[in-house]
């Protein structure tokens, strides 16, 4: 068959009229949802430069390619990927995309945004064919997969596209039900939605995803991580510096990344990271990195870190050249035991008698905890019973860590120390949201725990906790791995240090020339 062939340029230009027909959509489709229904179905659609973005990163040249679009919305991602591939010098000589979408509003959307793909691929002399399923694709994904007697004829593909939708997936649930029948249960509907399509792969099928970064890291995704890092193997890894920008529509305020990843078991000797604003049009900056510096097989937490400057990666040396962890400075990490609304009864608002401290994040007040905060909204205190005691920790040397820092404090890792002589004898509570490390459940000697203190506020251990940590949660379990200081080492700092607070270029000062001498 002989192929009319355009000018590049003109159709470059042509080819953009795929992602602003689905984005002209949009306002309609936003204006028919309801807005709740949105946010159970944790549902955000794909702006048109992320989408291009997106498709950009496909390296598949087969003359016949299936796409698989697991979350359509108004199909932007497939307007993006045939646009990518009726761009190549030699394009398919057909497309077949099957798209799901459990959204029936956005089903007319997709319709006209497949028929102007249809169009396009016909003037390139491409055949496109698309299924369009209104329907829930964990339960159909997870039905192919089962592949018996009863199940639907399985369907695999050679390339997926997918903004998938976020929230959390109960294990009570029937959808999580559904999963666990073929071994791709998780806790998230996104990381649902990755464990089936990387199942509907053909060997060598490649996946490109815009996600949360929260997978990275973190005890929940533990199995989820292992299981991507044995199947698929990274090409791409996106960031960006943004919060906010990627889905400004949807007033999204998650972390997000693009990955791009390969079907095959051999992983490649180098990944490319890239990082822009996330506004159309911004600059992008690329840096290519060994896989080993992303993803460690020694690793057996299996975290993904993502390093994007040269600090970053000076950061990660650094730290991974440090002798300790917890466990060998035979220290132990927890979570506060007081969950506050579970022991509603026995707290109190102000210190009274057979009251011990609560303390929240509010208590942190730079080197040592400052209580009672009494202009709080949280209470103060908890009251020492035969019903509470089982909550509270023997007196000590504590040093505490937020597990949940906002977006505008400077640092990831938040520390501060607890000491009973500067807020009361006896035992404390700490709230469900401090972390504390102590001794197998004793109090830490105080030069210990102010070089503890001065490490974990220090700005080298932010640069590196930041390459694996995409949200605001801090993890027990990843202050655990985090390799630290000798035991001499973080003597040698604490020894250093007074009662009065230090500014964060003394703290910064203090750990490298402890760590360098």
């Amino acid at each position: 068959m002989t192929r009319a062939v355009k000018d590049d340029r003109d159709f470059e230009v042509d080819t953009k009229s795929l992602l602003s027909f689905a984005d002209h959509l949009r306002p309609r489709a936003v204006a028919a949802a309801d807005l709740a229904r949105q946010k159970r179905l944790g549902q955000f659609l794909t702006p048109p430069h992320v989408a291009d973005l997106m498709a950009g990163m496909f390296r598949c040249h087969a003359t016949c390619i299936r796409l698989l679009d697991a979350g359509a919305g108004m199909g932007m991602l497939t307007a993006a990927f045939v646009r990518h591939q009726l761009m190549r010098d030699t394009p398919p000589h057909r497309i077949e995309v099957w798209a799901y979408e459990l959204d029936e509003s956005l089903m007319d959307g997709i319709s006209k945004t497949f028929e102007s793909c249809r169009v396009a691929c016909k003037e390139r002399g491409v055949e496109f064919l698309s299924t369009v399923r209104n329907t829930d694709f964990l339960a159909e994904g997870a039905d192919m997969l089962r592949d018996d007697f009863f199940s639907m004829t399985l369907q695999t593909f050679d390339a997926a596209i997918v903004n998938p939708p976020y929230g959390k997936l109960p294990t009570k649930s029937a959808a999580y039900r559904c999963l666990r029948t073929v071994g791709a249960e998780t806790t998230n509907l996104y990381t649902a939605f990755l464990n089936l399509i990387i199942g509907l792969l053909n060997p060598g099928g490649e996946l490109v995803a815009i996600t949360p970064r929260s997978f990275c890291n973190g005890p929940y995704y533990k199995t989820f991580r292992q299981s991507l890092l044995q199947k698929m193997s990274f090409r791409d890894i996106h960031i960006f510096d943004s919060r906010t920008a990627a889905f400004k529509h949807d007033n999204v305020l998650q972390e997000n990344i693009i990955l791009h990843a390969v079907k095959v078991t051999k992983t490649p000797q180098t990944i490319r990271v890239s990082q822009s604003g996330g506004e159309d049009g911004d600059a992008i900056q690329t840096r290519v990195l060994p896989a080993t510096e992303v993803a460690s097989p020694d690793d057996p937490e299996a975290f993904i870190h993502i390093p994007t400057s040269e600090q970053h990666l000076a950061a990660r040396g650094q730290v991974c050249a440090l002798k300790s962890t917890l466990a060998m400075l035979g220290l132990t990490i927890s979570t506060g035991r007081v969950v506050d609304f579970r022991a509603r009864e026995h707290l109190r608002n102000e210190p009274a008698e057979n009251t011990v401290p609560l303390i929240y994040p509010c208590h942190f007040h730079g080197l040592f905890v400052r209580w009672p905060q009494l202009s709080s909204r949280k209470p103060n205190a908890i009251e020492n019973n035969s019903v509470s005691a089982r909550l509270l920790v023997p007196a000590g040397v504590y040093v505490l860590t937020k597990r949940f820092t906002s977006k505008e404090e400077r640092r990831r890792v938040v520390a501060c120390i607890y000491e009973p002589g500067r807020v009361a004898p006896g035992p404390v509570g700490f709230e469900n949201h401090v972390n504390y490390i102590h001794a197998q459940g004793r109090g830490l000697e105080m030069t210990l725990a102010k070089g503890l203190w001065a490490f974990l506020n220090s700005s080298v251990l932010d640069l590196y906790f930041r390459q694996f940590n995409g949200h605001t949660q801090v993890n027990a379990t990843d202050l655990r791995n985090v390799r630290l200081p000798t035991f001499t080492q973080l003597r040698g700092m604490g020894s250093r240090i007074g009662d009065e607070p230090l500014l964060q270029e003394q703290i910064d000062e203090l750990v490298d020339k402890e760590l360098k001498a």
